[in-house]
């Protein structure tokens, strides 16, 4: 065998680097259509924003071109107010931009709902009369803020933002007057700019007043980060201009954006689009309108200035002359930071300057041509024939030195193009290729580390989360299958009723109801890096801190129980809807030691826990229909989650089988978000619960009434109310702890 395999070493590397080589062209070409893989387009997302970064001091920087950012910061904001502020305000703002001889301006806010009129609130208060005669109707224009807003803005070319929605249901606002020719008769529908179906534009009297309207719509990758721009959205009938690109258009006094299209696929079909064009400077774009953003570095690359300067006066009165400028914000409490290459929290108003810059100058845009895919398949099949022959007839050493020169050749070309020639190369697969063919001709070694990992995978992929199997390979050595006693939370969850509701539904019907409400369930385990043990009916069981430790098993069990209530409260209202029986559900919770392991037969075994630890989580969830909650937790695992969330006592009970009481306890909610009113109702209870453990039933007894008269639905209050008309006549006990002993499970 080993002869053979020695024999066959060469034919078996030569198979699987085509194997490899074939893969990759498959994804690659799955990119002309823009379908490329998550997996790919995240890897091609990183090389180029490594790239971007490392050729940054060779783009070219216009500062003839004067850009300049109006920020709304913390300043701004601590001095006149959060946002948004009263158009008044917005009007000075606007004017003293213009006295300063800003040519244009650009608004990457939105003005979508009218401003609040004294007058017009004054009528809605008290009626039309009183305002006509008291004569206030005469002054409602003159203190109308959106009037004078409307006036600022037809002082000078100022561009409004405008923001499109997936959603067509949340069109509001209106939308700007064409500004878009097309370079062939089609009709707007059969172009390949990226469609929209709604929409939120700016109130009828800020858009009548303003010069220009663009949408400032953000267009991030699969990762988040935003690498690219759209120039262009077509809107059912008419396609519409960026807020950096109607920006550049009134800088450059063009009266229209023209596009260019393409016919790729015959008459009749679609269009593409290559690029537009702004009077003589063309900008090209791939077919959906959109380009490469032009970085120029960092955050704070163009010059900024605090709206409170521009206000008060403070600034340079140089600065903003024969200027464009952006309105936007850095600050972090309006949430306009965005992921991009340069940076994880860069402002987006300062991406429409890039991209106005690049548009201004388009010899900066990088591009990526129509053909560079194909050119990267044709790569990718040479090299591949080429590797997959020669690098199975070489030694480990020399296979890794042509690899590595392979692929430091390969980014030499790409950065070359980049910098040289603004063409942008998929870089993700060529190395990819260099890579794999590289190491796949040295790791049959470790073939042997690869099965035990599938072996490991295998065993564990009926117990625990992805997560934690991910886990579980990245050191296997952790992994432990013979039995041992670890301190672990256990977690019990039941359908309340589930026997009438099983009675009165089909079996086909049965089925669907449970596998609808554990799917749910199940995932919301996984997410809170729990191990699934059984499923026995409608009862649900798992645990954490086995097969990996966790330190924060306790709190996790109870994040997940605040997880699962709020499912099946969501899937109750859905049930409901349909017909179906209103499920709910108890849930308990222990912390302790507990036995875990493979534990079973020769014929079947389970990953799974037992002790004393665990049947006491059993019984906490029968006792949640016993106090009318929906889960209860004991004093063990309060200990190791008190700090992370509010709790109520409940009781401490003898459960069956037990002589010593244990204290449970109901989680509320996270340490923190107790509101007002519950946080007195629980200081009230906590007095009451005091009381009776004190014995003071007079006081205890007066203490529950009145709980019940302010919330006569909890029914931990009927339950002390009861439990006191029984005690309170009895002597009192010189070692009584409070404990209650139940008698059922």
């Amino acid at each position: 065998m080993l002869k053979y395999l020695k024999l066959s070493f060469n034919q078996l590397s030569i198979l699987t680097s085509v194997v490899i080589m074939t893969l990759l062209i498959m994804m690659q070409s799955s990119m002309l259509g823009e379908e490329a893989t998550t997996f790919l387009k995240r890897l091609d997302g990183m090389l180029y924003d490594v790239r971007l970064k490392a050729t940054l001091e060779h783009r070219p920087r216009y500062d003839e071109t004067k850009i300049v950012i109006i920020d709304l910061d913390e300043k701004a904001l601590k001095e006149h107010g959060r946002w948004p502020w009263s158009r008044r305000k917005v009007a000075d703002l606007i004017n003293k931009l213009l006295d300063a001889g800003v040519i244009v301006i650009a608004f990457d806010v939105l003005f979508a709902e009218p401003e609040r009129n004294p007058v017009d609130e004054l009528a809605n208060e008290f009626g039309q009369s009183v305002i006509s005669k008291g004569g206030l109707g005469r002054y409602r224009d003159a203190i109308d803020g959106d009037l004078r807003m409307a006036e600022a803005l037809q002082n000078g070319d100022v561009v409004l933002g405008i923001l499109f929605e997936d959603q067509k249901e949340v069109s509001k606002g209106i939308l700007p007057d064409p500004v878009i020719e097309l370079s062939q008769d089609v009709p707007v529908r059969k172009t390949t700019a990226v469609p929209l179906s709604g929409y939120i534009g700016n109130i009828s009297v800020l858009h009548e007043a303003a010069y220009g309207k663009g949408f400032f719509n953000a267009v991030p990758d699969e990762d988040g980060s935003i690498r690219r721009a759209a120039l262009l959205i077509r809107h059912e009938d008419e396609i519409y201009p960026s807020l950096a690109l109607e920006a550049a258009r009134l800088y450059s006094l063009a009266d229209t954006i023209k596009v260019d299209l393409v016919d790729d696929w015959g008459e009749g079909s679609f269009h593409s689009i290559r690029g537009v064009r702004l009077n003589d400077k063309t900008i090209y774009t791939d077919q959906n309108g959109r380009v490469l953003i032009p970085y120029r570095g960092g955050s704070h690359s163009f010059k900024y200035i605090s709206a409170a300067d521009v206000l008060s006066g403070e600034m340079d009165p140089e600065a903003l002359l024969d200027s464009i400028v952006f309105v936007g914000t850095s600050s972090v409490g309006l949430a306009d930071l965005r992921e991009t290459p340069v940076g994880i929290q860069y402002p987006g108003v300062e991406v429409h300057a890039n991209v106005l810059e690049g548009l201004l100058h388009p010899d900066i845009f990088a591009y990526r041509h129509e053909f560079a895919d194909i050119f990267t398949v044709f790569y990718l099949l040479i090299f591949g024939l080429v590797m997959a022959y020669f690098f199975p007839r070489l030694g480990p050493g020399q296979m890794a030195l042509y690899g590595g020169v392979l692929v430091a050749v390969t980014i030499a070309i790409n950065s070359f193009l980049w910098t040289n020639e603004k063409t942008s190369l998929p870089l993700t697969t060529p190395i990819l290729l260099c890579f794999f063919i590289t190491v796949i001709n040295i790791a049959f070694g470790f073939f042997a580390e690869n099965n035990q990992k599938k072996m490991i995978k295998g065993m564990f992929d009926q117990y625990v989360p992805p997560a934690h199997i991910d886990k579980m390979l990245q050191d296997p050595s952790a992994i432990n299958m013979d039995g041992e006693r670890r301190n672990m939370s256990v977690l019990f969850s039941d359908i309340r009723s589930f026997t009438t509701i099983s009675e009165g539904l089909s079996a086909n019907e049965l089925k669907l109801l449970l596998n609808r409400y554990f799917s749910p369930i199940t995932r919301s385990i996984g997410e809170y890096n729990g191990t699934i043990d059984k499923y026995v009916g409608d009862m649900v069981m798992a645990f954490w801190g086995a097969p990996l430790k966790d330190k924060q098993h306790a709190i996790n069990s109870i994040h997940c129980a605040f997880d699962m209530l709020k499912l099946t409260a969501e899937l109750r209202e859905e049930f409901l809807a349909e017909g179906w029986p209103e499920v709910r559900i108890g849930i308990g919770i222990n912390t302790g030691d507990m036995n875990v392991g493979d534990m079973g037969s020769d014929l079947r075994k389970a990953y799974t826990v037992l002790g004393d630890s665990v049947n006491l989580g059993s019984r906490l969830e029968g006792l949640t229909k016993f106090y009318g909650v929906e889960l209860l937790v004991s004093e063990f695992t309060l200990e190791q989650a008190k700090d992370a969330f509010e709790f109520r006592p409940i009781d401490r009970v003898k459960v069956k089988g037990k002589n010593k009481a244990v204290a449970i306890f109901e989680p509320i909610c996270e340490k923190g978000k107790l509101n007002e009113q519950d946080s007195a109702e629980l200081a009230q209870y906590n007095k009451a619960y005091a009381l009776y453990l004190a014995q003071d039933w007079p006081a205890a007894e007066l203490a529950f009434a009145e709980l019940i008269r302010l919330n006569d639905k909890r029914l931990v209050y009927q339950v002390y109310a009861e439990r006191i008309l029984q005690l309170k006549d009895e002597p009192k006990q010189q070692d009584w702890d409070g404990s209650f002993t139940h008698t059922s499970k």
